[in-house]
């Protein structure tokens, strides 16, 4: 039986953001999943959401145990057979999205990056945001701001046809943190060191060192 522990509550303004979270373990990692269950509940909606919550997270293990890491399970037989014939059966063809497709594609990438860095703004509400210029309550201006900004930059790409630099790599940062942050468009600075930590204090993730100059996330 999994262990969900609702041990991470955030405080936003006069409001309360609960969050479920299991850690497990895979190839000797120690891994943390987490869902965003509401804010300002009661005992009665907490219970629901958690029930919720708990079936996301199993969902996602199972998903997560279904995808073999490459660097440490070998390919099988007929799998390496596979690779072997790619090229005898034919040439690739060249699939172009509609603009409906990009939609969903900006919606479902815009959702997936900034909850990487922490965003609380759920999937559904993305549309909401982006589409209907619907914001979803209790949700910070800078997540709103980040949302349109990640959009904005799917959008840059796709008119522009520069090869991937330092200058564009700038750019895109720029466009997308430009209305959330100070340091928009701009390098980390030696010394400043990026970790993310839960409501606890505890750091989950440390960003890579700033020796070598690399860009603030």
């Amino acid at each position: 039986m999994l262990n969900f522990i609702l041990n991470e509550i955030r405080k936003s303004g006069k409001h309360r953001k609960y969050y479920l979270a299991h850690s497990y373990r895979k190839n000797g990692r120690v891994l943390k999943l987490r869902f965003y269950l509401g804010p300002d509940l009661n005992e009665a909606e907490l219970e629901v959401r958690k029930k919720i919550g708990e079936k996301e997270i199993q969902e996602r293990i199972a998903r997560l145990n279904a995808i073999r890491d490459p660097y440490i399970t070998a390919l099988s037989a007929s799998e390496l057979e596979e690779l072997r014939t790619l090229e005898a059966k034919g040439e690739l063809g060249i699939s172009h999205l509609s603009e409906e497709e990009w939609t969903r594609f900006t919606e479902a990438f815009t959702y997936d990056t900034n909850a990487i860095e922490g965003s609380s703004i759920e999937a559904k509400e993305v549309a909401d945001v982006l589409e209907r210029r619907k914001w979803p309550r209790d949700r910070s201006k800078e997540e709103i701001d980040e949302t349109y900004g990640v959009a904005e930059a799917i959008r840059y790409l796709r008119k522009m046809k520069e090869h991937i630099s330092l200058k564009l790599i700038l750019e895109l940062h720029s466009i997308v943190f430009k209305n959330s942050k100070t340091f928009a468009g701009e390098f980390r600075k030696r010394g400043l060191e990026v970790v993310i930590a839960d409501a606890h204090g505890n750091i989950v993730h440390r960003g890579a060192p700033s020796a070598s100059g690399m860009q603030r996330t």
